[in-house]
């Protein structure tokens, strides 16, 4: 897990409150997606796998868009998540909401979103095609953008390799979930995944 917060940005692995954008390739993209979004005057979902980075995210946004969006993750009551999904659906001032993936990836239809932004890789392809799908709900009449941040030469990129080239690998250690099952993995398969390619990282 510590393999993966390093690649959203080195506060998140150091846990030390900094997050400037400036030093996380993630946020730079992210930063040139929203103002295309608030170009257009459109709305953006985010997604992250972390709770811990959906408040940094929110105000990053919040100065790129020059509003405040919303933010929903795991400990947000049942009651208020009906309420801000209301705000996202009906008020046209909310430009983007930040969701943790397991909180807000189902259950929730957030249609009027025309870009949506996977922060940070799952494990399991269903549970994020799953969140993208909350604005390809019933009511959609744009087309919706899809773009899943990955960090080069990081276990980002081996977890796209795993699950998109590797077919057959992926289907010797995935059980009926669709999770990846690393204890059935070899101690190779797993060195190779958390292996950092240091000249495409520093591209």
């Amino acid at each position: 897990m510590r393999f993966k917060q390093i690649c959203n940005h080195p506060s998140q692995w150091l846990n030390d409150g900094g997050w400037k954008p400036e030093e996380s390739g993630k946020f730079v993209r992210l930063r040139e997606i929203a103002e295309t979004v608030a170009a257009r005057q459109e709305k953006l979902l985010v997604f992250t796998q972390f709770q811990e980075t959906t408040a940094p995210l929110a105000a990053f946004l919040g100065s790129v868009f020059g509003r405040e969006g919303l933010v929903l993750h795991g400990g947000t009551p049942v009651v208020r998540r009906r309420e801000l999904v209301r705000r996202f659906q009906e008020d046209e001032s909310v430009p983007f909401f930040v969701l943790s993936i397991k909180a807000g990836g189902s259950g929730l239809n957030l249609t009027v979103a025309s870009h949506v932004v996977h922060f940070d890789r799952w494990w399991n392809p269903a549970v994020e095609n799953q969140a993208t799908d909350r604005a390809y709900r019933i009511g959609q009449h744009k087309n919706v953008l899809v773009h899943k941040f990955i960090c080069r030469g990081t276990i980002e990129e081996r977890i796209d390799e795993l699950i998109r080239a590797k077919q057959q690998l992926v289907q010797d250690v995935v059980e009926g979930s669709g999770e990846i099952n690393l204890t059935e993995m070899s101690d190779e398969a797993l060195l190779d995944l958390v292996k950092l390619d240091i000249h495409a990282a520093g591209e």
